[in-house]
C-alpha cells in the first residue's frame, strides 16, 4: 500500500467505525434497585454493533415453586406465553373493535377466555415483561425501567418450570429483553439474536416471521417424530415444555412513516403483521393444543394523543396500561352457556402480575412469594377476594427529573400519587377525564398511602453506585441534569420535582422524536425546539449531533457534543462521535483525548476499541492498531469495519498473507448483496 492514510480516509470510509451505542447493565447488590434507565429510541441513535453478555447468577436455595398437593383434573402439561408489544386492547376484534387485524388474539379469546380489564404494571417494555414470568410489581422484581435487570434472586416461570423438568425457551423480538437484562434465567433456549444490515449494523428489533420460525423449529426438535400422530409422546412427561414468544411489530415506528397514511391505520396494519405469524405459531401448536396452555398478552399500550400523551413509559393512564389478555387451554372453555362451564369473560380487575401464578395453577403447581394472585377460581364460576392493583412509572423521574407516577387501583377508585394526584371513579369514568381529587381528600390520602406501601417515590440509594448510575442515565432519554440523580435518592425532592402533567408539551415533542415518526428535517426542527426550551437536555443536544453528522455537518455536530458533555451526560458515544468529527478534519491529538474519554467510560466497548485502532492507524503506529482492532474483533466478531480496518493495518505493516486472510475472512461474513464487497476486493487483490 502506497503512502500513509489519512484520519480522513479512515474515518471518512464507508467502513468507518460508527458511533456505538452501548447498553448494559451492570450487576447490583440485593435489594431494591436505585438507578434506573431507559432505551435510546431506534430512529435517533443506532445500536452497538456490540453484543453484551452480562451473566446473570442463577437464584440458589429453595425453589418457590411446588407441587400442588391435590392437583385439580384437566391440568394442562404445557405453557405457550405470547406477548405483543404495544397493544391497546380497544384495538383487539374481541375487545369490540370493528376493523380488528388482532386474528390470532382474538382466536385464542373465542375459544377461551379473556379478561376485560387487564393491566401492565408498568407502561414499559422489560418491567411489564419481568411482572409476566415472575408475578412480581417493579419493586419487588427490581427492573423500574428498560435497561434496568431483573433481580437475580428472583424467580421466574422459566426457572421454576426448568427446576420440574421442563424444556423450556424463549424468542423475543427486541433488544430491551436481550439476554443481559435477567429474563434468560431459567431457559434452555434465549432467542434475542438481532440481525445486522448489510453494512454490519446492529438491528435494535427483529420482524415476527423471524420470531415464530424460530420457535416453530424449536418446537419441531421437541419431537422429531411430531409429524406422525403419536399422542403417547406427546403426553410423555420428559416432553413437557414452556415456550414464551414474544413479537414487536406494533410498536413505533408504525410501518413506513413517509407514506403518509393516517398513524392508526399504520399502527392496525403493524398488528396485523404480527398477528398472521402468530397464527402459523398457533397452527404449529395444534398437535399439542390438548395439553397446551396457551396465555396471549400485550405488554402495555399506546397513546395517541389521549391526555396530551403520545407513545407510552411516562403517564399511567388506562391508555397505556390496560392490555388484552387471553388464554386457552385444558380446563378453559368459551361455552359460557352450559351448565357449570367456565366463564368465556372475566369483568374483574386483574393485572399481568396475576398470569405467572395463574398460569403455574393450572399446570399443577404454585408460585409463591408473588403480587398477583391465581385466577383459576374465576374461570368456574368462582370470585376473587377484594384486592388493590398497583403500577408506576418511574421514567418521568429517571428520564427528565420530573416525579415519578405510581397508581393504585382499589373498588371503584383508581388513584395516581403524583405531586398533583389525580383520582378517577373507573366504574363511571373509563377515560379518566374527571378529576375527584378534590373533592375526595380522604380518598386521596388513603390510596396515597397505600402507594406508599409498594414503592416510595425514590429508590435505594445502596443499589446502584455512582459509576452504575451514571451509566444508566447515558443509556437513555434523561435530562442530563445532576438533580434527577438527586430526585431519585430523597423521596422529598422527588415528590417536590415538576408534575409530568405541568410538562405535556415538552414530553409530546420527546415523544416525537423517540417514536421514530420523524426524519430528517423534520427531526431537525424537533430536536433544535428540544434543546432551545431545555438547553442543560444532554440526550436532546446528542441525538442532535448525530442527526448533523448522520448529515455530514460536522460543524455543527461538535458543538452539540460538548453541550451534551457540559449537560453531565456520561456517554461513550458522546466522544466517538466527537472523535469522529475531529478525525474528519486531522485533529488526531483531540480524537485520541475524545476516545480516551470513551474508552475510560467503556473499557469493553468493541467500537470504542476499534476506533482507537483506527487512530492508531492514522498515526502510522500499525502494531498498536492490529492489537486493538483485534480486541474489537474478539468482542464482536461481526463487527465488519473493524475486520476491514484490521486488513488495512496489516497491508501498511507489510502483513501481506495476513491482510489476505483478513479480507477474506470479511467476503465471507458480509451478506453477497453488501454494497461494501468490491471495497474489500480491491483492497484483496492489491495484497495478493
Amino acid at each position: 500500500m502506497k503512502g500513509e492514510a489519512t484520519a480522513e480516509k479512515l474515518f471518512g470510509s464507508r467502513f468507518k467505525v460508527t458511533v456505538a451505542q452501548p447498553f448494559r447493565a451492570a450487576a447490583r447488590p440485593e435489594g431494591r434497585p436505585e438507578g434506573l434507565r431507559y432505551p435510546r429510541p431506534r430512529a435517533i441513535l443506532k445500536r452497538t454493533f456490540i453484543e453484551v453478555c452480562v451473566l446473570v447468577g442463577l437464584c440458589g436455595g429453595f425453589s418457590a415453586c411446588r407441587r400442588a398437593e391435590s392437583p385439580q383434573p384437566q391440568k394442562a402439561r404445557n405453557l405457550v406465553l405470547i406477548t405483543i408489544d404495544t397493544l391497546r386492547a380497544d384495538h383487539v376484534g374481541a375487545y369490540g373493535y370493528a376493523r380488528s387485524q388482532a386474528a390470532a388474539v382474538d382466536e385464542i379469546a373465542a375459544a377461551g377466555v379473556r379478561f376485560e380489564h387487564a393491566y401492565a404494571a408498568a407502561p414499559i417494555t422489560l418491567p411489564s415483561h419481568a411482572t409476566l414470568l415472575t408475578g412480581r410489581y417493579p419493586p419487588g422484581h427490581g427492573s423500574r425501567d428498560n435497561g434496568m435487570r431483573v433481580n437475580a434472586n428472583v424467580p421466574t416461570v422459566a426457572t421454576e418450570l426448568k427446576a420440574h423438568g421442563f424444556r423450556t425457551a424463549a424468542f423475543v423480538a427486541a433488544f430491551p429483553l436481550d439476554h443481559q437484562f435477567g429474563l434468560e434465567r431459567g431457559f434452555d433456549v434465549y432467542g434475542d439474536r438481532l440481525p445486522r444490515a448489510p453494512n454490519g449494523q446492529l438491528a435494535t428489533e427483529r420482524p415476527a416471521a423471524s420470531v415464530v420460525n424460530d420457535a416453530i423449529a424449536w418446537l419441531e426438535s421437541l419431537n422429531p417424530q411430531s409429524a406422525i400422530p403419536n399422542q403417547s409422546a406427546i403426553r410423555n412427561p420428559q416432553s413437557a415444555f414452556f415456550l414464551w414468544v414474544h413479537v414487536f411489530e406494533p410498536h413505533a415506528p408504525y410501518g413506513d412513516a413517509a407514506d403518509r397514511r393516517p398513524v392508526l391505520e399504520r399502527y392496525d396494519q403493524e398488528i396485523g403483521t404480527a398477528n398472521r405469524e402468530l397464527q402459523r405459531l398457533l397452527r404449529a401448536l395444534e398437535p399439542r393444543s390438548p395439553d397446551t396452555l396457551i396465555v396471549v398478552a400485550g405488554d402495555h399500550g399506546e397513546a395517541f394523543g389521549e391526555h396530551g400523551e403520545f407513545a407510552h413509559s411516562i403517564f399511567v393512564y388506562d391508555t397505556t396500561l390496560r392490555v388484552p389478555l387471553a388464554m386457552r387451554g385444558p380446563g378453559i372453555r368459551a361455552d359460557a352457556r352450559a351448565a357449570a362451564a367456565p366463564r368465556a369473560t372475566i369483568a374483574e380487575p386483574v393485572t399481568l402480575a396475576d398470569v405467572a401464578p395463574t398460569a403455574l395453577a393450572m399446570l399443577g403447581f404454585t408460585m409463591r412469594d408473588v403480587d398477583g394472585i391465581d385466577l383459576s377460581p374465576l374461570l368456574s364460576g368462582g370470585t376473587l377476594p377484594a384486592r388493590e392493583i398497583y403500577a408506576e412509572s418511574f421514567a418521568p423521574l429517571v428520564e427528565f427529573g420530573w416525579a415519578p407516577l405510581r397508581t393504585v387501583r382499589s373498588g371503584a377508585w383508581k388513584l395516581i400519587a403524583a405531586p398533583k394526584p389525580e383520582l378517577f371513579d373507573a366504574n363511571v369514568d373509563a377515560a379518566e377525564a374527571k378529576n375527584l381529587a378534590g373533592d375526595q381528600r380522604d380518598v386521596v390520602r388513603r390510596l396515597e398511602s397505600r402507594a406508599d406501601r409498594y414503592s416510595a417515590p425514590d429508590m435505594s440509594a445502596s443499589a446502584a453506585p455512582p459509576d452504575v448510575a451514571e451509566r444508566l442515565r447515558a443509556l437513555g432519554y434523561t435530562a442530563g441534569n445532576p438533580q434527577s440523580q438527586s430526585a431519585i435518592r430523597n423521596p422529598q425532592s422527588a415528590m417536590e420535582r415538576p408534575d409530568p402533567k405541568d410538562r405535556r408539551d415538552v414530553a409530546a415533542r420527546i415523544a416525537q422524536v423517540t417514536s421514530g415518526e420523524l426524519t430528517g428535517a423534520a427531526l431537525v426542527a424537533a430536536l433544535e425546539g428540544i434543546v432551545r426550551d431545555d438547553p442543560r437536555n444532554g440526550q436532546a443536544h446528542l441525538r442532535l449531533a448525530f442527526a448533523r453528522l448522520q448529515d455530514g455537518d460536522c460543524a455543527r455536530a461538535e458543538p452539540e457534543f460538548h453541550a451534551a458533555a457540559a449537560g453531565g451526560l456520561p456517554s461513550a458515544d458522546l466522544y466517538l462521535g466527537l472523535a469522529t468529527c475531529l478525525g474528519r478534519r486531522n485533529d488526531l491529538a483531540g480524537a485520541e483525548r475524545a476516545l480516551g474519554e470513551a474508552r475510560r467510560l467503556e473499557p469493553e466497548n468493541a467500537a470504542v476499541l476499534a476506533n482507537v485502532g483506527i487512530l492508531r492507524a492514522a498515526q502510522g503506529n500499525q502494531a498498536a492498531a492490529i492489537e486493538s482492532l483485534t480486541a474489537a474483533l474478539l468482542r464482536d466478531p461481526d463487527l465488519h469495519e473493524a475486520r476491514f480496518n484490521l486488513a488495512l493495518a496489516y497491508a501498511r505493516a507489510g502483513r501481506r498473507a495476513d491482510a489476505s486472510a483478513a479480507a477474506r475472512d470479511l467476503l465471507a461474513r458480509l451478506p453477497a448483496s453488501a454494497p461494501q464487497r468490491a471495497e474489500v476486493e480491491r483492497l484483496l487483490r492489491a495484497v495478493q
